[in-house]
């Protein structure tokens, strides 16, 4: 079997997943400080203002200076799905969690929460028919393990109206999730710039319309560098990292962000380690024992395919360029049918089924 670039990928999607989920793991501790003095309604509304406003900076300054198309650009078709990615996960999910948290407590709102990995995974392999197999099932459920096992305060959990409303927040991030897979192809600055300016104006319009005050203006800043690191460059990652692996098992890896989230806690709120901490800690680290030791392979055919993406020209492209081009470069191009057999996930061009 040839040595093929998608194996050598591997590695950098799983990095990609990780490091989102370190930075979204460290954004809860951190706007728990921000919470002392911020209403968690317009707290949410300025983390995403502040991821996209970063964005749009940076996007900018990355005109001046590399002014070549590298990225493929989102086309009119693309819209539907921003569109509806944008509402479910920058609107409706943080709107339904506001309201799950005011009427539910806090032990059934944590809880409530885990089901997000659940959702991005189910959703991926029922809906869009990715593989998942045995070996990824039993590492996900190790991890949601270690992320309910943290949040369990030992007196239980009641299913009310309020932890209904928190669940819904998680399905509507696990529709999110799998509808940026569809324009994961795209520019994920713009993606997520685009998410970041909407649903923050959004969410921070509805905070001043039920008479919430603006903060003073350092409070302001340092709400708008956590949403810049833990929801901007968080998400970016996360998009990348859905062209190397697929959802399933992006959203698997980034299950490890509740867990990433209470170590922080522990230096950053002077919270204490206990046993539980200690178990969880165990039960995700089998759970991504599991995961980066899972190896894919098997013959597979490649259908006729055309598209555009960020890529360099590998054994998935081998076609003709007129003139000369930098790596990696993005344009719109044809995959011929091809069959061969190399270990992959479901990235852009491995959508078969199984």
């Amino acid at each position: 079997m040839k040595t093929h670039r998608g194996h050598r990928d591997l590695p950098k999607g799983i990095t990609l997943a990780l490091g989102s989920a370190l930075l979204f793991g460290a954004t809860p501790p951190l706007s728990k400080l921000l919470l002392e003095t911020i209403d968690p309604l317009l707290l949410a509304g300025l983390l995403y203002l502040g991821a996209g406003i970063g964005l749009a900076a940076y996007r900018l300054v990355r005109t001046q200076f590399k002014p070549s198309q590298s990225e493929a650009r989102l086309r009119r078709a693309d819209l539907p799905w921003l569109a509806a990615a944008v509402f479910m996960g920058g609107i409706a999910g943080p709107l339904l969690l506001m309201l799950g948290l005011s009427q539910t407590t806090a032990s059934s709102a944590s809880l409530a929460l885990n089901i997000e990995g659940l959702m991005t995974m189910g959703i991926a392999w029922l809906v869009y028919h990715e593989n998942v197999d045995g070996r990824l099932l039993l590492g996900a459920a190790a991890i949601l393990a270690g992320a309910i096992l943290l949040s369990w305060d030992g007196q239980g959990a009641t299913i009310d109206t309020g932890t209904l409303l928190v669940a819904g927040a998680c399905a509507a991030w696990g529709i999110d999730n799998n509808l940026t897979r569809k324009i994961s192809a795209s520019d994920p600055i713009v993606i997520v710039m685009i998410k970041g300016l909407v649903a923050g104006a959004v969410n921070t319009g509805l905070a001043l319309a039920t008479g919430v005050s603006l903060p003073g203006s350092a409070i302001i800043v340092a709400a708008g560098v956590v949403g810049l690191f833990g929801v901007g460059i968080s998400l970016v990652m996360f998009v990348l990292a859905l062209r190397h692996l697929g959802t399933a098992r992006t959203g698997a890896y980034f299950s490890l962000a509740p867990f990433i989230g209470a170590v922080l806690a522990i230096t950053v709120l002077a919270e204490p380690m206990t046993l539980k901490l200690l178990i969880a800690a165990a039960l995700m680290g089998l759970g991504l024992w599991l995961h980066l030791t899972e190896r894919h392979e098997h013959v597979h055919h490649h259908a006729a395919l055309e598209h555009e993406h960020s890529h360099v020209h590998d054994e998935h492209h081998e076609h003709q360029h007129d003139g000369a081009f930098a790596e990696p470069h993005s344009h719109w191009h044809r995959h011929e049918p091809l069959t061969h057999a190399h270990v992959h996930y479901p990235d852009l061009h491995h959508q078969h089924r199984h």
